[in-house]
């Protein structure tokens, strides 16, 4: 059994904690920092999810490429740079004059941001069968505690002015790289590093080897489509709730992080009780349901108050997670989990370019003073379409793969305090 250091396992969990935070300080005051360039709301609209889609078209690009470095060069360098880039982007981001200059932070976060690639391959190294699922969910706990302390930070940072939850965020990612600097070890031994190969490094070459590989694409293919649908939430949640319940940027932040506290539960806790019980795959299933029974609820609720009742069911949705990346985990040798877990976030980044785009404009025409029919849960109506697709190819997948149904042996994994 392999031994896992507390430090890095608190290191990486701080990283992806990072990662979130970064994303969800900025969820609730983004419309305001857009509407410094411009009041129209067809143009906060939009530019919001042009903003988010740069961001993941630049983690596209760079995803694989620092899953291959990583799988050469190890995993810390990779880490540490990416960290103390972002601290220093997020700076960048606060005193930005211009809505180009903005753009460009964007663009730098984005590129920093896909060191998600090489902190998941970090726990894909440090972990076994006995421990896997729940060092996953780990990760999922960590990104919904970035969600719980994000969203709030920015909502109550914002009252400040815009440039606040920006240095905040800089100022995290500088501490956690002199952390890292000093206390993290590397992952990877020199035995299981690779060259780097140049087609290695094209995302769309990586992303086809993974899509079609045999045994594994239902499982991709699945995470495609649930990620697809999730970008629902941070693609119109701000504008969504503004618009139907007039809600505060205080009560936006409040509402995220009231989703992330039900993320980190289910993925910190629950997952270690569910799939030791359940096994990996009736897991997946049961919290395919409870994605499209939560995005039916969120399109069609009528009062503030019904958000809080849906988003304690969504939390479930959290199970799917770590118990699908635990099956394609398995199915990799340990010289190529940077490249998969690179595949993974290029994935991600693929529908957080399209799914802002979409969701955004469909909710922009659903609102729009000519739409033909009012409706601003439309954009969540879509993505529990979506996440239905995704229930009934998982039912195909016992049937193209051999996989045991036995539960999973999942001990506890270590606490991070």
């Amino acid at each position: 059994m392999k031994k896992t250091s507390t430090a890095s396992v608190r290191f990486i969990f701080a990283t992806i904690f990072l990662d979130a935070l970064g994303i969800g300080v900025l969820i609730p005051v983004f419309p305001e920092v857009i509407r410094r360039f411009g009041h129209d709301p067809s143009f906060v609209n939009h530019y919001f999810g042009y903003f988010i889609s740069v961001y993941a078209l630049m983690q596209f690009v760079a995803s694989p490429v620092l899953g291959s470095l990583s799988d050469r060069y190890g995993r810390r360098p990779v880490l540490l740079i990416s960290l103390l880039g972002a601290g220093l982007d997020y700076l960048l981001m606060a005193f930005a004059p211009t809505l180009g200059i903005l753009f460009a932070g964007r663009i730098v976060s984005g590129l920093t941001g896909a060191s998600m690639t090489v902190a998941s391959s970090y726990m894909a190294d440090i972990s076994d069968d006995s421990n896997r699922s729940a060092n996953f969910g780990m990760i999922g706990a960590a990104f919904g505690l970035g969600f719980i302390v994000g969203p709030a930070l920015g909502g109550l940072l914002g009252h400040y002015g815009h440039q606040a939850p920006f240095i905040a965020a800089a100022v995290f990612n500088l501490l956690n790289f002199a952390f890292g600097y000093f206390i993290l070890p590397e992952s990877l031994d020199e035995a299981h590093r690779r060259k780097i190969e140049l087609k290695r490094l094209n995302p769309l070459q990586s992303l086809a080897k993974v899509l079609f590989r045999p045994g594994m694409r239902i499982l991709v293919w699945l995470y495609l489509l649930l990620s697809l649908a999730g970008q629902s939430h941070g693609s119109i949640w701000t504008l969504f709730t503004q618009y139907k319940f007039n809600w505060s940027t205080f009560e936006v932040g409040l509402s995220l992080s009231f989703i992330g506290i039900s993320i980190a539960f289910v993925q910190g806790y629950l997952t270690r009780v569910t799939v030791p019980r359940w096994g990996e795959l009736k897991t997946v299933n049961i919290g395919l349901m409870f994605c499209a029974i939560s995005y039916v609820g969120y399109a069609l609720v009528t009062q503030g108050w019904m958000l809080y009742a849906v988003m304690a069911l969504t939390c479930l949705n959290g199970l799917t997670g770590p118990a699908a990346m635990s099956l394609i985990s398995k199915d990799t040798p340990p010289q190529e989990q940077g490249e998969l877990q690179g595949t993974l976030i290029s994935i991600a980044s693929i529908t957080s370019i399209i799914g802002p785009l979409i969701y955004t404009d469909i909710f922009a025409r659903f609102t729009a003073e000519n739409a033909p029919v009012k409706f601003a849960g439309s954009a969540y109506m879509l993505a529990a379409v979506i996440s239905l697709a995704a229930w009934g190819l998982f039912v195909l997948y016992p049937r193209y793969h051999k996989v045991s149904e036995a539960p999973a042996a999942v001990p506890p994994g270590p606490m991070v305090h």
